[in-house]
């Protein structure tokens, strides 16, 4: 019998294998078992698997890595099939009087496996109050007084545990997401057109969007009036910020005046007496628009080209030059591509990773790279899509045939590929009339479900892991 491998060529041995071979090998003797459970060796297939995967996640828990793979890859198994009863657990949460005009989540979309991880998401209605609610418990956590106008917008920062609504007046207010109470207000001079919230590194900051075409930017949680700027006069605008959050892209409801873009930095600390800084992008008859979410400031726009006729997917990168005297911005076309003539004009657009970008037309979804090859198109509902929920793991698409659909991505050889897993359905037709929002966590998938009456409640599918069924039962 040859002499045994040491712990450091184990280790080197052990690199090269997978988690299965590694769970096999960890059942050889007691010196395998250890060296198969190093650290490092579980680190690194979880970065290889999930190249989003953070040492944070891991770290402030107080599972190992070896745990984070595990349990992440029994989520990932579960969400993927998809099997009731099985995999998730559907619950409905009603207590709106009216119905639901915004849905966001007010927990961290991180995978944790902690057992402390909640899912935990806000409502604003038109009943005049915001609510939270705990998915796996299936629960109102809290419910804000009635406010004398239906409300009308909600963005959240999770971070900050801190949620923003907005009524059909312009009435901004924050609300303290652990209680429910109300921290501070801000009155804009006409109803708002869009609400963004951002994380931007010198502060959080919230802007909101009036009917006149009014940009304002305001502190959080204070609401402190920082800048107002005239974007776009008389025409309500629509509003995102870019990945890094230093950029601001703004688009004119309903016209052809062509889009723009701030730079954060001069809407936090404006100059006196100068503009913020912007340019207009050199496109008019905008219709759609997305940042590339793996990319600092990569904006693509779908747009008319110039003869008004053919529908045209632009890319552009921005960038900042200081000069001596002022901030110029940059911006600089990366490719370009025409719609198909057969393809109506999409109503809903989001990006992944830093190629692709998904456009929905009517009840079809479509893949496109950023240099227009067809990836792929699903035609999984019915009646026309609602919504579009994005993330690195899955896309999940609401539908007025009162189905969400679930697609998973997986690796492929140059793009990443979109496999269609599923659907989710609601409740019955008879007293519901579709889905009209979906989100979505690490844990769980949510959906606003209108019903006939005018109301809505929520639908939530929780997923759960072996270990809070085995729980479950021993309770």
């Amino acid at each position: 019998m040859g002499p045994s491998l040491g712990v450091h060529e184990l280790l080197h041995v052990f690199s090269f294998l997978e988690a299965r071979d590694l769970l096999r090998a960890a059942q050889v003797d007691k010196v395998w078992n250890e060296v198969s459970g190093t650290k490092e060796l579980w680190r690194q297939l979880c970065l290889r698997r999930w190249s989003s995967c953070k040492d944070s996640q891991v770290t402030r828990g107080t599972q190992t890595w070896k745990q984070y793979y595990l349990c992440r890859s029994e989520l990932d198994f579960r969400v993927e099939s998809g099997r009731p009863e099985k995999d998730f657990v559907c619950k409905a949460l009603a207590g709106h009087k009216g119905g639901i005009a915004k849905l966001a989540y007010i927990s961290p979309n991180e995978y944790c496996f902690d057992r402390r991880e909640k899912s935990v998401v806000c409502t604003a209605s038109s009943d005049g109050t915001v609510r939270a609610w705990n998915l796996h418990a299936g629960m109102e956590i809290w419910s804000s007084p009635l406010q004398p106008d239906a409300l009308v917008n909600l963005v959240t920062y999770p971070q900050l545990q801190l949620v923003v609504t907005v009524d059909a007046q312009g009435l901004i207010k924050v609300w303290e997401a652990e209680s429910g109470r109300e921290s501070a207000s801000f009155c804009l001079p006409t109803h708002s057109s869009a609400l963004e919230a951002s994380d931007h590194p010198e502060g959080p900051f919230l802007l909101a969007a009036c009917a006149d075409g009014t940009l304002y930017t305001l502190t959080v949680p204070g609401l402190q009036l920082l800048s107002r700027v005239s974007a776009f006069p008389n025409h309500p605008a629509s509003l995102l910020c870019s990945p890094d959050c230093q950029w601001v892209f703004t688009l004119a409801q309903d016209s052809d005046l062509s889009p723009k873009v701030f730079h954060s930095h001069s809407l936090l600390c404006p100059l006196e007496d100068e503009p913020p800084v912007s340019t207009a992008l050199p496109i008019g008859l905008t219709s759609k628009a997305c940042w590339a979410p793996d990319e600092a400031a990569r904006l693509v726009v779908v747009h008319r080209d110039d003869n008004g006729v053919q529908w045209v997917v632009t890319t552009y990168e921005l960038g900042a030059k200081k000069s001596r005297d002022a901030m110029n911005v940059l911006v600089q076309q990366i490719a370009t591509f025409n719609l198909p003539d057969t393809m109506m004009p999409p109503h809903l657009m989001k990006g992944h990773g830093s190629q692709v970008v998904l456009l929905v037309s009517g009840s079809e979804l479509v893949l496109f790279t950023i240099h227009g090859l067809q990836l792929a198109a699903f035609q999984d509902h019915q009646q026309s899509i609602t919504s579009l929920c994005v993330d690195q793991s899955r896309v999940i698409t609401s539908s007025f045939d009162l189905s969400l659909r679930v697609y998973m991505w997986k690796k492929g050889n140059k793009f990443p590929v979109l496999k269609s897993c599923y659907h989710l359905l609601g409740g019955s037709h008879r007293w519901a009339s579709g889905f009209t929002q979906v989100e979505s966590d690490s844990m769980s998938i949510v959906g606003v479900e209108a019903r006939s009456a005018g109301t809505s409640i929520l639908r939530s599918y929780y997923f759960q892991l072996q270990r809070d069924l085995d729980k479950e039962q021993e309770t």
